[in-house]
């Protein structure tokens, strides 16, 4: 960091997540405010958690002409800073039956580390850590993308959902910001994502891919907030040290 990155300027998360997203917005002919979409529609679904910090609805001209953070991230496409705690047990699948609570199975997992620095991603346009350890989970689950019923990608910042949604192979590269804007992800459609309200509007505590992990058990178990009806398969999907790792949890509740 010292050599390739310090001298430059960036300093933590609001920073070093530029370096990636500018390349990004630039190849697929985007501009910041295709990353708007992502705020608003999270807002959508965080209305329905009592829990989460911010419920009011926004709008792209208020994310957009919220402080400006680092370019080209207003303060409305950055995760909150709030306290908070988690904790799931893990079990065997028979002895979860023996529990009150319905149980929630992982159907499969896959872990990736690209690089220690932002710098040094093989490709800026996407993580191959996303790539990777989503291929590992489909695959060991045994499931397709049509399977999903329920979607949820840390998004420490709102580029996160898009690289998510294009990295793990639910739309091709570049389209994941006309998907989100069609409202596919928002309440009704078709790929619900990130239905506690996620990192921009439910909760960040600095380590938010444990609530991630909650909000698939609770939609497993037809107790979340915002219950995505029929539900049966969702993906949790974490990201760690600006695109340096990635984890990829496939839960169901049903034991296939």
């Amino acid at each position: 960091m010292g050599q390739f990155e310090m001298p430059y300027g960036p300093v933590g998360p609001p920073t070093m997540f530029t370096v990636p997203v500018l390349r990004y917005l630039k190849t697929h002919g985007l501009s910041p405010e295709d990353m708007a979409p992502v705020a608003t529609i999270q807002r959508e679904w965080a209305a329905m958690n009592p829990r989460a910090s911010y419920k009011d609805p926004i709008t792209v001209d208020d994310v957009m002409n919220s402080d400006m953070i680092a370019w080209p991230f207003t303060k409305l496409m950055c995760c909150l800073v709030t306290d908070g705690g988690g904790a799931l047990i893990l079990t065997s699948a028979e002895r979860a039956k023996d529990f009150p609570q319905k149980p929630v199975y992982v159907l499969g997992a896959g872990e990736s580390v690209e690089t220690p620095m932002v710098s040094q991603m093989y490709d800026f346009n996407h993580s191959t850590a996303f790539r990777i350890s989503g291929k590992k989970a489909f695959a060991t689950a045994g499931i397709s993308h049509a399977d999903v019923d329920h979607l949820m990608i840390y998004d420490a910042f709102a580029h996160l959902p898009l690289y998510g949604l294009e990295d793990l192979g639910f739309v091709k590269p570049g389209e994941a910001a006309a998907f989100i804007r069609e409202r596919n992800t928002a309440p009704g459609g078709k790929l619900p994502l990130n239905t506690n309200g996620g990192g921009l509007s439910y909760m960040h505590s600095g380590m938010y891919g444990m609530y991630a992990l909650q909000e698939s058990v609770r939609q497993m178990r037809g107790i979340a907030p915002a219950q995505v009806p029929g539900a049966k398969i969702s993906v949790a999907h974490g990201v760690g040290g600006m695109f340096a790792a990635s984890g990829t949890i496939v839960f169901s509740n049903e034991a296939l």
